[in-house]
């Protein structure tokens, strides 16, 4: 179990200067990389070879930089959240794995599920012993309809096999059906473990909170039963290989007071308000928090952000990149990196200008659009599809 780290402040709020130094290192890495120079920021500011870098001593700021972030695994070939999907991103030398978006059972367990209603991700429908389990609730002001994780224990979770989530764009997926369970945060963390020990290179992974204040009104508050989980693995400290987001920017503070992990905010669409933020009354939107102001208000807490990548180059109404925004320049000038998502292989979620053909299927010109987006200065990008993101860079900080 970890101590807090020396920055803490007396009243139990966490000064961040010291993890965003950490972070503004690979700022100045990614800015290397937009003029072609390859290598890897750290700590001091040197660099290493062709994006390499161990991972090891300089926290986040030794990551390679664009970092490559495996979207909840290697989800572009295995269905996402679960282990093999994990596993092979890792094989695919992804820098970092999503590994977690968490959500918690009804007996207080954190597992990896892209939503709390798995019906779409997990064979439930077919267990007839859980069909009285099917519902509707609101979340986050939507209602949805399916079962819910809050709704099963562990052991009944246990029982049931991951899905193919898209299968119109990812039939392929759907040859490894009910190959995997749901795997829990826990075990998430001994699978970090064992695979840093195996490969002798330092694992990261970067989970979500999903949806908290949904969860803390159902009197499942998840951010203390990660923080718990992070420090009895003795990974809660500024330098400890797990980062930890949430949309929700209050969730982030109350992480920024248990924890010093790396944390990031994810910011969705222009128009769009954090659910905390309804919750409370607060009028703000995204486009408040992505001002000057607002992104200096975030690096008080965090060290990151995860923005659409929309909010980095906007869309005309063809679907065409646009010009960029000033996003990636005010976010660095607050000390933040920018880790948007979500980079995808296939036509339909690519911009227009690098689609190939209609097929919801098939690839369009995905190099051509990690181009794009790396040329904006960005520090890294989530991908469905870590091994395209990795050749990406390479073409990239070739120049």
């Amino acid at each position: 179990m970890g101590t807090q780290e020396s920055n803490d402040r007396p009243n139990g709020h966490r000064d961040g200067t010291g993890r965003r130094a950490l972070l503004g290192a690979a700022v100045l890495g990614a800015g290397g990389a937009v003029l072609g120079l390859s290598g890897t920021a750290n700590a001091t500011g040197s660099g290493g070879g062709n994006g390499g870098g161990n991972g090891k001593g300089g926290g986040v700021a030794n990551l390679p930089v664009p970092t490559i972030v495996g979207h909840r695994g290697a989800s572009g070939y295995r269905p996402e959240h679960t282990l093999g999907s994990y596993q092979l991103a890792l094989d695919m030398g992804a820098d970092i794995v999503e590994a977690g978006d968490l959500v918690p059972t009804k007996d207080g367990h954190l597992v990896c599920r892209h939503e709390p209603e798995i019906g779409g991700t997990t064979d439930v429908a077919d267990h007839p012993e859980f069909a009285g389990r099917k519902t509707t609730k609101v979340l986050d002001g939507v209602s949805t309809t399916g079962w819910f994780t809050e709704d099963f224990t562990l052991a009944e979770l246990k029982t049931l096999r991951a899905t193919e989530r898209i299968p119109a764009n990812r039939p392929h997926n759907t040859l490894y059906d009910g190959r995997w369970e749901i795997p829990t945060f826990e075990e998430v963390l001994r699978w970090q473990d064992q695979q840093t020990r195996a490969t002798g290179k330092q694992v990261w992974i970067y989970p979500e909170l999903k949806h908290p204040t949904y969860f803390r009104k159902l009197g499942l508050p998840t951010e203390e039963r990660l923080a718990k989980l992070l420090r009895a693995h003795g990974k809660d400290k500024k330098n400890s290989p797990v980062i930890v987001q949430s949309f929700e920017p209050t969730s982030i503070q109350r992480m920024n007071k248990l924890v010093g992990n790396p944390l990031a905010v994810l910011l969705s669409g222009t128009g769009s308000r954090p659910y905390d933020f309804v919750a409370t009354g607060d009028p703000r939107t995204t486009d408040d928090l992505i001002t000057p102001a607002g992104l200096a208000e975030i690096a008080s807490y965090a060290q990151g952000i995860g923005p659409t990548l929309d909010l980095i180059i906007p869309r005309d109404a063809a679907g065409r990149l646009t010009e960029p925004t000033t996003l990636v320049r005010d976010a660095h000038r607050a000390g933040l990196i920018l880790h948007p998502y979500t980079m995808r292989n296939e036509n339909p979620f690519l911009p227009a200008d690098f689609r190939k053909g209609t097929d919801a299927d098939a690839y369009g010109d995905a190099f051509g659009a990690f181009q794009a987006y790396f040329a904006t200065g960005i520090d890294g990008v989530f991908t469905d599809n870590p091994d395209t993101g990795l050749l990406a860079r390479e073409d990239f900080n070739r120049g």
